[in-house]
């Protein structure tokens, strides 16, 4: 207690505080902070401070540290219950008064001064724990590099409850500066009397504070005692840094660009002053003490550039998640910003991005900050949040809420279904000035209308699971969806709402009630090439089966189309035990009905022998025999997800392909493509080793699903032109397989007549039964293969038709068939 009051009582009869009413000297300030301290005397407890820019709670303030208590400050009228609960403050000073609570005592580390919400959980009770070495460390640093003098007076523009606002009274007091306090902003002329009154020398401000300076003519104010302002708690505009730098350099004073976080007990790095005008899009360069390290990140290409990561003695003890925490002495040396960098070639630093301002919506990373700069260039004001795969975007002032929802669409570059617009009358902002994305977030939801039903039913209907069970906000995918009830969803999801994103089955059933209904239907619709390819596989394995015609090559296709759907369907990102489970049921779905209808044509047929009920045939033989391989197409795909499964149960294999999803891929092909040209010198045979033989086709479509870029793309293409070069006895078989898997590879959507689009996907949905029987099914009708080729397509629908109407009877006779599923969690992936 002695160490801070003696040092108010250092600087003597030095101006202290001033406010409309009164002005403290320090000497007269350490009386009252040493009052403070001797009535919050005791044990070591925790304060919780309710904050406002007067004398009262900076003596509070003091008076709490100088007793070596642990000070929790919170704004005033902003709910703090979330943090009264968890933490229980031993003593709550706010307007009415101090209450002492009786608690238990408290163990809390030695170190421990202050707790602190940060900026962006304002309210929450994760808090940022700051020892008394960071605030002396930081404060120190701040001083020095804006040079703060005895002399100077700064003014309170931001609340003691935001450590930027807190660190301009730490920086000022340290160096006997004096402090103008009060709570009016910078659009008050009273604040402006105010601070000429007392020959205010410095403000500080956050982006949106100097947004205000200049809608009300700052430029032209009479500061003469005006020394420097500082702009720091987010990004600000490069033009407009650089329009206060020639203003600071007309006017006579300077501008400090600064850079830093509540974890580092504020500041990071600043930009000198010099600099402003001419390198105004940088952070500037680290405080004494502190350094900057780039460090790679995923997502992000360019040995240059990657995030920001900031050591120094500055750095916050740790977080606190419950009072337990308080306990813990330093658990961290480095803080990882979050923020996307680069080291400039002249030293200075540069931010070119926000890890978490940037979201992944329809395969696209969006930089929301450039969203807002788009609107602002277009007279648009705005904060843009984003809630899932819908980008929220609040505006200031009278605009048509569907002309910013197509700007909002078109600088990010969805389609305009995804945004949501909110016009208000001024944008939402934290007490600390920065702008309030929960509340925009907020906005959103209270904003939403009542949606229809129609989607869940749709849903349901095709899923087979009840429409009530439903959560609105689970997918496609994470509702277990599957290669063959996609087909379905497709067809009749587009009827319902028009052309779909490209990356529907990963959007929420809540977004895509969200995409505006087309005015009129038109006569085209949107087709997945993956689905026509598999209708086109289908009709030519039958017909050349049948000898309609000789066109080979739609089963390779259909292996290819296997694993795109692999890739897009058993990959996705749940845990690891859901994703094995998840091929065991794929494994299944098709492994089943092909077992049940062996065991059919066995009966009734002498087309198969016992080895084809183990779906191995190619494995056990026997070979002679001509309908041997006839089903070999289901047994290569079962056992290649098979022996997928069991290298994706282990741990290892699942966190490489998490991380590295298309080199994993690509490491699969090349395993395909060595068993192809038989590098290894196995003199594989074609028959008893097809299956390893035929991987690199399934391959081939799962990487294709995992390329997201056109150079990955190319080397795909590369690979497949390689590769079947000379794999086909027919120069036709190979260029149908190509231009197949080249459509695959290149254009995964095409526009086909509406009608055309239903009869495509009804065939693809039945193109597993119809694979099953069409051996059985064209036989009779021995002489008219275009009759068999007709009768085992339909056969295939029917049947389809006859399990899909059997699994409803289920449901309705005995619930959902899925009860034993999360309806966050994917299910079956049929491939």
């Amino acid at each position: 207690m002695r160490s801070l009051i003696e040092h108010l009582q250092g600087h003597g009869e030095r101006v202290a505080v001033l406010t409309d009413a009164a002005q403290l000297s320090y000497l007269e300030l350490a009386d009252r902070v040493a009052e403070a301290a001797q009535a919050l005397h005791g044990p070591r407890r925790l304060v919780l401070l309710e904050t406002r820019n007067d004398i009262s709670t900076l003596v509070h303030y003091l008076g709490a540290l100088a007793a070596s208590h642990v000070v929790l400050p919170v704004a005033e009228r902003r709910d703090h219950t979330a943090i009264e609960e968890t933490y229980e403050p031993d003593i709550v000073i706010d307007g009415s008064g101090i209450r002492v609570y009786h608690h238990d005592e408290r163990q809390m580390h030695d170190d421990l001064a202050l707790l602190m919400s940060t900026s962006g959980s304002t309210g929450s009770p994760k808090l940022v724990r700051l020892s008394h070495t960071n605030l002396v460390a930081n404060a120190s640093v701040i001083a020095e590099y804006l040079g703060i003098r005895e002399t100077d007076r700064a003014a309170t523009t931001l609340p003691m409850s935001y450590c930027y606002g807190l660190s301009v009274i730490h920086s000022h007091l340290l160096m006997g500066a004096g402090l103008i306090l009060t709570d009016r902003s910078v659009v008050d002329e009273e604040f402006w009397r105010l601070f000429r009154r007392y020959r205010g020398t410095s403000l500080a401000g956050v982006p949106y504070t100097f947004e205000l300076l200049d809608s009300i003519g700052f430029d032209a104010k009479e500061l003469p005692d005006l020394r420097y302002i500082t702009q720091a708690g987010g990004r600000m505009p490069p033009e407009r840094v650089r329009q206060f730098a020639e203003l600071a350099q007309d006017a006579g004073f300077e501008l400090f660009v600064m850079y830093g976080a509540t974890e580092a007990t504020a500041r990071m790095s600043y930009l000198p002053s010099e600099l402003a005008l001419s390198r105004p899009n940088t952070i500037g360069r680290p405080i004494r003490g502190g350094s900057f390290s780039i460090e790679p990140l995923d997502g992000w290409t360019g040995g240059d550039v990657g995030e920001l990561v900031y050591r120094g003695p500055n750095v916050m003890m740790g977080y606190a998640h419950g009072p337990t925490d308080l306990e813990l002495g330093k658990t961290v040396e480095t803080l990882r910003t979050g923020d996307i960098a680069r080291l400039c070639a002249d030293g200075l630093y540069e931010v070119v991005g926000r890890n978490s301002r940037f979201v992944k919506m329809y395969g696209l990373r969006i930089d929301l900050g450039q969203v807002e700069a788009a609107l602002r260039a277009q007279g648009m004001q705005s904060f843009c949040a984003s809630d899932d795969n819908t980008l929220v975007v609040a505006v200031a002032g009278k605009h048509d809420e569907r002309e910013v929802q197509r700007a909002a669409a078109e600088a990010a570059g969805v389609p305009p279904g995804a945004v949501r617009a909110v016009t208000v009358e001024e944008l939402p902002l934290l007490p600390s000035g920065k702008p309030d994305y929960e509340t925009v977030r907020g906005m959103a939801r209270t904003t939403d209308q009542p949606q229809s039903t129609d989607l869940r039913e749709l849903f349901a209907d095709v899923l087979q699971v009840e429409a009530a069970t439903l959560d609105p906000d689970a997918s496609f995918v994470d509702l277990g969806g599957n290669s063959l009830s996609y087909v379905t969803m497709t067809v009749r999801l587009e009827r319902t709402i028009g052309q779909l994103p490209s990356n529907w089955q990963s959007m929420s059933i809540r977004q895509l009630e969200s995409i505006a209904k087309p005015a009129r239907r038109s006569w085209l619709a949107t087709l997945e090439t993956s689905v026509a390819l598999r209708a086109a596989a289908i009709v030519l394995i039958v017909g050349s089966h049948a000898e309609l015609f000789e066109l080979w090559g739609g089963a390779h296709i259909l292996l290819a189309v296997a694993g795109y759907n692999f890739g897009r369907f058993c990959l996705t990102p749940v845990p690891r035990n859901d994703r094995v489970r998840h091929l065991g049921n794929t494994i299944a779905w098709i492994a089943v009905p092909s077992v049940l209808w062996v065991a059919v044509a066995l009966l009734l047929t002498d087309h198969y022998t016992w080895t084809n009920l183990l779906l191995a045939n190619k494995f056990l033989g026997p070979h002679d025999s001509m309908t041997a391989g006839r089903l070999w197409f289901v047994e290569v795909l079962v056992w290649i997800l098979v022996g997928l499964a069991l290298l994706f149960w282990l741990p290892l294999m699942d966190r490489l392909e998490r991380r590295r999803p298309f080199t994993i891929a690509v490491a699969f092909l090349v395993i395909g493509l060595a068993l192809r040209y038989d590098i290894l010198g196995m003199n594989l045979g074609r028959d008893a080793w097809f299956t390893m033989l035929a991987f690199w086709f399934f391959a081939i479509g799962w990487a294709t699903a995992k390329a997201t870029t056109t150079l990955q793309r190319i080397a795909v293409t590369v690979a497949l032109i390689v590769a079947l070069h000379g794999y086909f006895d027919s120069t036709l078989r190979e260029v149908m397989v190509m231009a197949g898997l080249a459509l695959l590879i290149w254009v995964p959507t095409i526009r086909c007549p509406s009608a055309l689009t239903v009869g495509i996907g009804v065939i693809a949905e039945a193109s597993l039964y119809t694979y099953l029987v069409h051996y059985q099914v064209y036989a009779m009708f021995d002489g008219h293969p275009a009759l068999g080729v007709t009768a085992s397509l339909a056969v295939g629908v029917l049947l389809t038709f006859v399990v899909t109407v059997l699994r409803r009877w289920l449901r309705s006779r005995f619930g959902s068939l899925r009860s034993d599923v999360s309806p966050r969690s994917s299910t079956v992936s049929q491939t």
